[in-house]
């Protein structure tokens, strides 16, 4: 290595630190653009098939995203904050009281209902919650703005989609056919993953907000946290149904309760999760990607576990993304070894 090439590098490298400090509170925005530009790049390519500009199909993949992914997180942070600020203080009371009731009669319960549910404990629960809705509507004007630029950025490589990919094949230390093959296959085990993600939250959200819907609850609202808590494998949807069933049935009656617990055990963690869902993804697979790639649920589902508590909503896509990055890139460069 000349002394040309080590200065051009030292150069490079100063020139990627003060890039870093300079743009730092926008790289995760950047990232999670990146990352999805790279799970619809098939679906990008075949609108500008389509339509033959990179205008247009940037446009239309950027409302797609916005209406999909963003709107139901800003009606949540809306609509969902206004409405939890609403609920009856009384009812949540109510509620817990008949949780720690249950509770006592199950001996291993017992102890734990006497620490965590007594009355001290539940008015201070209440007016934690209250002061938690005040604060996501403060964080919530922070997250609106991660938003905005994911959007743009989004927007903007779909628009240079060509030159700012060719710019990562060049600085592959690799021929532009290997680079070129790198890219398709991340793409493409991204891509399962999205569009896994994208179906489960759909279907299932569906599901539950017409239940809710039919029994005078805001069906849209409900129906949207409970697409995203799905997001989570075995364990989401319960996070939703549980309080809404006890809910139910102390301010309702009984008979709603059990009908909204079977319906969402039954209809949707048996029928609809267990054997409908992955019928859907292995057509949308198969027959819409033409893809041949399959991750493993568990892998997503520790996956989201770990983007989560990292990142937190974000890493519902940075989780499967870096993972899916990781299962793609190491079987790139395996195949590569080999050859």
């Amino acid at each position: 290595m000349t002394r040309a090439n080590i200065m051009i590098m030292l150069l490079f490298f100063m020139a990627l630190v003060g890039a870093h400090s300079v743009y730092k509170p926008f790289v995760l925005s950047w990232i999670v653009a990146i990352l999805l530009t790279m799970a619809t790049f098939n679906l990008t390519k075949n609108i500008i098939h389509y339509t033959h500009s990179t205008h247009i199909s940037a446009a239309i993949t950027t409302t797609l995203m916005t209406l999909l992914l963003f709107a139901p997180i800003v009606y949540i942070a809306t609509i969902g904050v206004g409405y939890a600020s609403q609920i009856d203080s009384v009812g949540i009371k109510d509620t817990i009281n008949a949780l720690r009731v249950l509770m006592e009669e199950i001996p291993f319960l017992h102890e734990m209902s006497i620490q965590y549910l007594s009355d001290d404990k539940i008015t201070s629960y209440i007016e934690d919650s209250t002061s938690y809705v005040t604060l996501a509507g403060g964080a919530g004007l922070g997250f609106v703005k991660d938003m905005f630029f994911v959007v743009v950025f989004y927007f903007f490589i779909n628009y240079y989609g060509n030159r700012f990919f060719d710019t990562i094949l060049a600085l592959l230390p690799v021929s532009t056919a290997k680079g070129t093959k790198m890219l398709e296959e991340i793409s493409s085990t991204m891509e399962v993953v999205f569009y896994s993600i994208i179906v489960t939250a759909i279907f299932e959200g569906f599901l539950f907000g017409m239940i809710m819907n039919y029994f005078g609850f805001n069906g849209l609202l409900f129906g949207v946290i409970y697409g995203f808590a799905s997001l989570i494998p075995i364990i989401g949807g319960i996070i939703v149904w549980a309080p809404v069933s006890l809910y139910t049935w102390t301010q309702i009656d009984s008979q709603t309760a059990i009908i909204v617990a079977s319906y969402s055990i039954i209809i949707i963690s048996v029928i609809a999760d267990t054997f409908i869902k992955p019928m859907i993804i292995q057509g949308i697979q198969e027959d819409l990607l033409k893809s041949t790639i399959s991750v493993n649920s568990i892998v997503i589902f520790f996956s989201i576990i770990a983007g989560m508590s990292t990142y937190g909503f974000w890493g519902m896509i940075l989780g499967p993304a870096v993972t899916s990055f990781l299962i793609a890139i190491t079987k790139v460069y395996l195949d590569y070894n080999e050859k």
